[in-house]
């Protein structure tokens, strides 16, 4: 049983349980219907109580059963609400909490609502490209001015019901979380016996106070959402609710949800919503492992990278140390944290009070000893595995027992790097993506030798700064820079083939990626991708690559920080401008490869790019270097701007199902030079 029921005189109380968000799954929605039988039976009772255990009333549909049968096995929610509008007694919904989705619709479909201050209260399903699909888009009108409604549920948003209390949502507020209950019994008793009993579908919907309001919010929704269907189709549905009557709005409502629920935006969003929590479980790592106690980090290099590292344990109020040997680079480092931090005061997020306090948590130093306590110890430095080694070997002399050694190596071997230490069970990889205080994704690299209580801590405090950690194992790039390697490869070919970087990067940005590869490694800086290509082939002198790159380093060209790179930038400003200079290059490299350049379409532009990623990952998985498909989607959707309506890269290929990847793949095997330079 997933909910219970306890008689208390003339009242019915059914508590929804369901840890931890009293999620309506088959079973709850089962026991929640048979017990409204059951006290609608009994004379005793004069009306029923219904709330959640702990401190969520619901939080909506099950994520256990989420895309399973048991989502739509009867008593669908539907049905349930149904046989609440048929009730004889009235039902009052006692919202404890959390009280979302499906949730927030169950409590709409009861006659009364009472609330207890800091209630979450949304209908966020847009965010899985849905709408509420159990009349919530029609209820919702009935009680809260349209403006309101067209906000929450066009962007999912949560309101606390603080900011709720004087509205019609609720018949009785309670400041006193403790006296919930007791406020709820009362006035259950008070209106036992009032007849008829108010249903909100008796009401009429308020209409818009503004008559522009859906026309606006269609307008403001193109900017932001122009690749989701689900926003605009949540006005659709309130627009019917002022025009149709309820029953007919219901319906309406529910042919747009059927319509949403097949759709590829809905389809990726969803799959990565379950992405992201399957991303939190590591193979081999007990959930109940201890973690180690993390109060006090070190970062080791001060330059753009380390002082975005440093910023995200700040902001959780976690002491940082910054070390580096140059007090230049150390200051300039500071100076970075402040400017960064005192800029988000400036745009309103940030108080110049928790500007200070955060800036008063960073403090720089300048030899190893002064770390030596810190209980986790992040190295920044530059990527070459002499300096890496240098490092390390002085932190295994003077880190404390027990300290967790990261590096935030992008390519390098950590196994290697481990070994530089005596301690290479407290070695990890704690890969950030520039910028660090911004981007989301974190790639946890796991070595040979890491401590299962050391993944366990890396990954709970991931949380704690707000990433989204996905586990790596060891090779050269892990999951994102391998894949990268690949993309960036192709993308290159397609220059010489007769393509020019902007037609290469507006075919991949009309795809929907953030940013196109040659703007990407203007932005990153050309020469940090050179260093790790010389690397590489001094490996493997036999490896296919294109030489454009490099010949665009070598006249030092890298990039926006010298105002020259794929393309050509003015101080101060980062557009990026077509190089005639760069155009000429690439045609005269073409000429001297003997490659008659052709004319290529945006459709193979991306095919070849995506598809690239898609097969390096194949590869991954079968490394064993990602645990699951999905794990390679979270790092691309969340580290390099693949686009979220396309679900990511190996999402992509299965929607275009693997024959027919691997045969345009083939398609695409023998390049221009009789080699294979994309092996799959």
């Amino acid at each position: 049983m997933s909910a219970s029921m306890q008689i208390n005189g003339s009242l019915a109380i059914i508590t929804i349980d369901n840890p931890p968000v009293n999620g309506l799954g088959h079973a709850s929605r089962s026991a929640i219907a048979e017990c409204l039988k059951i006290a609608e039976a009994n004379v005793e009772v004069q009306a029923i109580l219904v709330t959640g255990i702990g401190k969520a009333f619901s939080g909506g549909a099950d994520i256990k059963e989420f895309g399973t049968d048991k989502t739509f096995a009867q008593p669908s929610l539907p049905a349930l609400i149904e046989q609440m509008d048929a009730y004889t007694k009235p039902i009052v919904a006692v919202i404890n909490g959390v009280c979302m989705g499906g949730g927030l619709e169950l409590a709409l479909a009861c006659h009364y609502r009472v609330a207890s201050s800091g209630a979450q209260i949304a209908l966020p399903e847009v965010k899985l490209g849905l709408l509420p699909g159990a009349g919530g888009t029609q209820r919702l009108p009935r009680l809260l001015d349209m403006e309101s409604c067209a906000s929450m549920i066009s962007n999912g948003q949560i309101v606390l019901s603080d900011n709720l209390a004087q509205s019609a949502m609720f018949d009785v507020y309670e400041t006193d979380r403790e006296k919930l209950l007791a406020s709820a019994q009362d006035f259950a008793h008070s209106i036992a016996d009032v007849r008829p009993i108010p249903r909100v579908r008796d009401r009429p919907a308020n209409a818009p106070k503004n008559a522009d309001l859906f026309a606006a919010t269609r307008s403001a929704l193109v900017k932001k959402a122009k690749h989701f269907p689900a926003p605009f189709a949540c006005l659709e549905a309130l627009e019917a609710s002022l025009v149709q009557t309820f029953d007919e709005g219901v319906k309406t409502e529910r042919a747009i949800f059927q319509r949403l629920l097949q759709s590829p935006a809905s389809l990726a969003l969803r799959h990565i919503f379950m992405a992201e929590r399957a991303a939190g479980k590591i193979a081999g790592v007990d959930a109940n492992t201890p973690l180690r106690n993390i109060k006090a980090v070190a970062v080791i290099g001060a330059g753009t990278m380390g002082a975005g590292i440093a910023m995200n344990f700040a902001n959780v109020g976690i002491p940082v140390q910054i070390l580096d040997l140059q007090a230049a680079s150390l200051e300039k480092g500071l100076e970075r944290i402040r400017h960064n931090y005192q800029s988000a005061v400036s745009k309103g997020k940030l108080t110049h009070e928790q500007c200070e306090h955060r800036c008063a948590l960073i403090v720089g130093v300048d030899h190893y000893a002064a770390v030596a306590q810190a209980d986790l110890v992040i190295e920044a430095v530059f990527e070459e595995m002499q300096v890496k080694q240098s490092v390390f070997e002085q932190l295994d002399e003077v880190m404390k027992p027990g300290a967790i050694l990261a590096s935030n190596t992008s390519t390098l071997d950590l196994n290697q790097i481990a070994r530089f230490t005596n301690r290479p069970q407290d070695v990890i990889g704690l890969h950030f993506f520039s910028p660090a205080n911004v981007m989301e994704l974190l790639e946890i690299v796991r070595g040979e030798e890491t401590a299962a209580d050391v993944l366990a801590t890396c990954s709970a405090l991931a949380k704690k700064i707000k990433k989204t950690a996905v586990v790596a194992g060891v090779c050269d790039g892990f999951i994102g820079n391998r894949m990268l390697e690949q993309y960036t490869k192709q993308a290159a070919f397609l220059l010489e083939e007769g393509c020019t970087p902007q037609q290469v990067d507006n075919a991949i940005e009309t795809f929907g990626f953030a940013m196109g590869p040659f703007r990407m490694s203007d932005l990153a800086g050309n020469d940090i991708s050179w260093v790790i290509r010389k690397r590489r082939l001094a490996a493997n002198p036999q490896a296919i690559y294109s030489k454009l790159g490099d010949l665009l380093c070598e006249r030092g060209r890298f990039g926006q920080k010298t105002q020259a790179g794929w393309y050509d930038y003015q101080v101060n400003d980062r557009t990026a401008h077509p190089s005639e200079l760069v155009n000429q290059l690439i045609k005269q490299h073409a000429q001297t490869l003997g490659v008659v350049q052709r004319q290529i379409s945006d459709q193979e532009i991306v095919q070849r790019l995506v598809l690239a990623l898609a097969n390096e990952g194949r590869k991954i998985l079968r490394d064993g270097i990602a645990a699951r498909s999905s794990d390679i989607d979270i790092v691309y959707l969340k580290g390099y701007g693949f686009p979220m309506h396309r679900g990511g890269p190996m999402f992509y290929a299965d929607c275009l199902g693997w024959d027919n990847v691997l045969n345009l793949l083939q398609q695409f095997q023998q390049g221009y030079q009789g080699g294979t330079w994309m092996d799959c």
